[in-house]
């Protein structure tokens, strides 16, 4: 699979301009990053990569007075568990319960759940406010004996998760065939066994298949247009667990749920990131 390695100069070139950018990007088809000092390497296949597209989203960038260029070129081939490794990912712990790292680490922390993430190309390590948000989120859920949908997966991370806290099942989709077979990867890497893997969107949902848990970390216009698809999925009481979208968003979010009669709970945030619980 070829890929493009854009580099991104932004000014002011702080974290939070590269935090929004990021998500920006993820919009756009690209799928890793990796911060410099003052710039973002970020990659995306060749085949999904549109000029146009990028250049209009560069254009809107919801961030005042920031200006960003980039310069783009076809990225060789790595060994990118290494590159990881030397550049960015690192142990985590979340909720002092939670440790995540890769097969490469040393000396990691004990927690009560232990989860290795080989992240390859797809987005997912923790690190992210978005996935620690949602991780802190399913470590307080009650898992025992539930059927759970992770949309957006990823690397499998939160599907991972809600099988080590007594999910019962899980289904896993995404769009990406590189972060399905990461996916799978990963979760032999934790020796799970009772997760099923897709490839495809919220519009290959089956009304039929229902659940108790819905896990979707994605961004603010695809939950809008996929809401719906979730709703429809879910049992009486079940749980939907939104991120990937701004505190400012909540409102939107909110409204369209209450269209399907899932009632809010609550929300956390971390840096400007939120994320949502919703019940039916």
């Amino acid at each position: 699979m070829k890929y493009f390695e854009c580099t991104f100069h932004a000014t002011p070139a702080n974290e939070t301009v590269f935090d929004i950018l990021s998500a920006v990007l993820a919009e756009n088809g690209f799928e890793s990053f990796i911060p410099e000092e003052d710039h973002l390497k970020a990659y995306i296949q060749q085949s999904l990569y549109n000029e146009f597209n990028l250049e209009a989203a560069l254009n809107d960038f919801p961030y005042p007075d920031a200006t960003i260029s980039f310069e783009i070129k076809e990225a060789e081939d790595k060994n990118w568990n290494e590159e990881w490794e030397k550049n960015f990912f690192q142990p985590i712990v979340i909720g002092d319960q939670c440790v995540i790292h890769s097969t490469f680490h040393k000396d990691v922390p004990k927690a009560d759940y232990d989860i290795v993430i080989n992240p390859q190309m797809a987005f997912g390590t923790g690190h992210h406010e978005t996935t620690s948000l949602l991780i802190e989120a399913l470590l307080k859920e009650d898992f025992t004996g539930k059927d759970v949908l992770d949309m957006g997966c990823g690397t499998a991370i939160l599907a991972i998760m809600a099988c080590m806290r007594g999910a019962k099942s899980c289904t896993a989709i995404d769009i990406d065939e590189w972060c399905v077979r990461n996916s799978i990867e990963n979760l032999e890497l934790n020796n799970i066994n009772n997760v099923t893997v897709k490839l495809g969107d919220a519009s290959a949902l089956n009304a039929k298949e229902t659940y108790d848990v819905i896990i979707a970390n994605i961004n603010r216009n695809i939950l809008l247009e996929d809401m719906k698809f979730y709703a429809a999925c879910m049992r009486p009481g079940a749980t939907l667990y939104m991120s990937g979208f701004y505190v400012e968003d909540i409102p939107f979010i909110s409204d369209e749920a209450r269209l399907y009669g899932l009632k809010f709970v609550h929300h956390t945030e971390k840096n400007n990131w939120a994320a949502v619980k919703f019940t039916l």
